[in-house]
């Protein structure tokens, strides 16, 4: 059983470059969405309650950045697979 997990693990798989970059655009379409959301959030409880507008930043930010990562690894996992 592990020669062939130490098979899989040293075959190595060739993906285009195309493919890998289709597949981050595809990717990236959620974080775009996510952070859409937040800040239109953000936009309404203000208009509702203006004297949370603080509150409401640092909590924006605070999901904005996390949102963000994951676009963030999305790239890195697509210069992985078009470096291979």
């Amino acid at each position: 059983m592990s020669n062939v997990l130490a098979e899989a693990a040293a075959s190595t798989t060739n993906l285009n470059p195309g493919l890998a970059a289709i597949g981050y655009g595809l990717g990236a379409i959620g974080p775009g969405i996510g952070v859409g959301l937040i800040w239109a959030a953000v936009i309404n409880g203000t208009a509702r309650q203006p004297e949370a507008q603080g509150k409401l930043m640092g909590i924006a930010w605070t999901t904005f950045v996390l949102t963000e990562v994951l676009a963030l690894i999305g790239l890195v996992v697509y210069f992985i697979a078009s470096a291979a």
